[in-house]
């Protein structure tokens, strides 16, 4: 499971257009994701996710001049549906929904 942050940092104040962009190749690529507001959250095996990650890179490489990028990755052996599971644990430790 890997958390993505990734913007072009040249291009101004609203970046929208390139988070689109990127989440646009994350969508195409057929791995789980949750989106969030400080980034994006994909679940799969090691080289289909930095493959994606890659891919996001060179679609922005291609107009802008400096990008950031952040990667947070939490790798368990075995493990499956991560992302759902992961909350589920907390909600039923909290005793309720949270807010998603």
């Amino acid at each position: 499971m890997v958390e993505v942050s990734m913007f072009p940092v040249d291009k101004g104040e609203s970046l929208s257009a390139y988070v689109s962009r990127v989440l646009g190749i994350i969508d195409q690529s057929g791995l789980a994701y949750r989106i969030n507001p400080m980034g994006t959250v994909i679940e799969g095996e090691w080289d289909a996710v930095m493959g994606v990650i890659k891919k996001c890179h060179a679609a922005l490489e291609k107009d802008c001049r400096r990008i950031s990028t952040s990667i947070k990755i939490d790798y368990r052996k075995g493990k499956k549906r991560r992302m759902d599971a992961k909350i589920e644990a907390i909600e039923q430790k909290v005793g309720k929904a949270l807010k998603k």
